[in-house]
């Protein structure tokens, strides 16, 4: 459908690895000429996954607090391009008088999308369309055409040379490969694979391929990377004590041989960068997130009748999609894929 509009506003995700899958969608937007304005509608806490690029001058931040209403209202767009799923990121583009707005008929918003994307059903049940690829298709009811699904992510070379000076402050020796662990998970405690094993798989990266351990986190998460840290035999390196935030994640996922992670934004900054990564994954459907896969594996139980029941915190009190995941079967996936880019190289 061809629409032209003065003045677009694209309402982002909500979660971290959500935004850096909307990037070739924002991009695209920037760079189409139907439109003669566009601004990015991002939550405050996440604008660092977009700065240094492209995107980075187009940003409105959204409070965590406030009327978000009136500050979309107060943008003057003639057109909303709904990448967030939400039933309020619907409600409040359509409060504040945007009268054309494009997104997703989910989250039973319906009502207030003026061109929709109905995903099929089967069964009786929503299909689970992997999220970039709802993206994708969100933006084509505005004409903005995406050639490439995978996440567009940007760092300066000063911030790289942040990142070196942080770990050789750390014990680090400048040019030795490492592998990133990111143990948390904001979504909540059912994604979380134990400490002790994802030390365990740390300590046999750095047995067999001379990786030393790096872990870092969320803000909060200073017991979890202390938990991990504890665990590992031999000396990684902790950012615990060390600022950590969205924009200093980039250079450091970008610098790493490979990334251990549960289900989590980091994934996709790996993916961004072309950088192996093994997800971990319990409670969540791969299907959603199924696309970016080069370089990485997704490394989950299979079988389990509760799996994947989406939730924050299992339901039945075993956590048997984590703890059923040995530390064998994530060290081989990451063995495969340091093989894989060893023969690239």
């Amino acid at each position: 459908m061809s629409v032209d509009l003065e003045h677009l506003l694209v309402r982002a995700p909500n979660w971290v690895g959500d935004l850096a899958m909307a990037t070739p969608v924002l991009e695209a937007a920037l760079a189409s000429e139907r439109f003669g304005r566009v601004s990015i509608a991002v939550r405050e806490h996440l604008v660092d996954v977009l700065a240094d690029g492209p995107c980075a001058e187009h940003v409105l931040a959204l409070p965590r607090s406030g009327d978000e209403v009136a500050v979309l209202r107060g943008t003057g767009a003639d057109g909303a391009l709904l990448l967030s799923n939400s039933f309020g990121a619907a409600f409040r583009s359509w409060r504040a008088g945007i009268p054309l707005r494009a997104g997703a008929s989910l989250s039973g918003r319906r009502f207030f999308l003026t061109h929709r994307v109905v995903p099929p059903k089967h069964d009786g049940r929503r299909a689970r369309i992997p999220t970039a690829h709802l993206m994708r298709d969100v933006a084509g009811l505005f004409g903005i055409e995406v050639a490439s699904l995978r996440p567009r992510l940007a760092f300066p070379d000063e911030a790289a040379a942040e990142c070196a000076a942080t770990l050789a402050g750390l014990g680090l020796a400048p040019g030795e490969p490492y592998t990133v662990a990111c143990p948390g998970a904001a979504f909540g405690a059912a994604k979380l694979w134990p400490p002790e094993r994802f030390a365990a798989a740390l300590d046999a990266l750095h047995a067999s391929r001379g990786l030393r351990g790096v872990v870092s986190g969320g803000p909060g998460e200073e017991p979890l990377i202390e938990a991990v840290v504890a665990a590992c035999e031999h000396p990684v390196v902790s950012l615990a004590g060390v600022e950590r935030n969205l924009r200093s994640l980039k250079p450091l996922v970008a610098g790493a041989a490979v990334l251990l992670v549960g289900d989590s934004g980091p994934r996709w900054y790996a993916a961004a960068f072309e950088v192996p990564c093994v997800t971990v994954m319990g409670p969540n459907s791969p299907d959603l997130t199924a696309s970016s896969l080069e370089w990485c594996e997704i490394v989950r139980v299979e079988d389990l009748e509760c799996s994947p029941c989406m939730e924050r915190v299992c339901p039945l009190g075993h956590h048997r999609c984590m703890l059923d995941l040995p530390v064998e079967r994530v060290v081989g996936a990451a063995e495969r894929l340091l093989e894989r880019k060893s023969v690239r190289a």
